[in-house]
């Protein structure tokens, strides 16, 4: 299919199905997910995450799991149709950057990666610019609300706000949250909750 076509095709799936998990799932194991830019969504159903953290298993399953729940959400957003896309790649970094030592599993630095990755994967789709840096940017910053509730050194807030909208950035963590199995939903939005409140003006 031409790539093009492909991404008007995903587009609309992001944007109209109330479950985009079930497309997504079933375009991945097409021949052409064999290929680059799109073996970088493959290669998520390939890596592993911790246990404790995502019990729903590897990063393709969370990554789906996140998917239904954005759809859910994206009436909320200013820009729904980035939002959708940064709920796909939000992730897309941790291939590269999951390592496994003596059984504990760690993907530092995935958000910063992720957001190099997510820009090269869309530049391959579309030259919708304003669509590729709002994706980025929040693919970048995605895990900020979960540094900064932890008290984390990696947590950046104010650098955050510079670059992407705050409260985009807090739905899409919300969904990231609740994109596993066995999540306690009420406590995930009682967290986002107090992010919102405590950091976003």
């Amino acid at each position: 299919m031409d790539r093009k076509m492909l991404y008007m095709e995903m587009t609309d799936h992001l944007m109209k199905d109330e479950k985009p998990s079930v497309y997504f799932n079933n375009l991945i194991n097409e021949p052409e997910f064999m290929k680059y830019p799109l073996s970088l969504l493959r290669s998520m159903r390939e890596t592993e995450q911790p246990s404790v953290h995502h019990p729903e298993g590897n990063v393709w399953n969370h990554v789906l799991l996140v998917l239904d729940e954005a759809s859910k959400f994206k009436h909320r957003s200013r820009y729904p149709e980035a939002f959708m896309w940064a709920a796909l790649l939000h992730d897309i970094g941790k291939p590269a950057t999951t390592e496994n030592k003596d059984g504990k599993i760690t993907s530092y630095s995935h958000d910063k990666v992720g957001a190099d990755y997510s820009r090269r994967f869309l530049m391959e789709l579309t030259d919708d610019k304003r669509l590729i840096d709002a994706v980025a940017s929040l693919a970048r910053w995605h895990m900020q609300p979960l540094f900064a509730l932890k008290g984390m050194p990696y947590a950046d807030i104010e650098t955050m706000k510079k670059e992407v909208d705050p409260g985009e950035i807090a739905l899409l963590s919300l969904c990231d949250g609740l994109g596993r199995l066995d999540v306690d939903r009420e406590l995930e939005k009682e967290k986002m909750l107090i992010f919102v409140m405590k950091y976003i003006d």
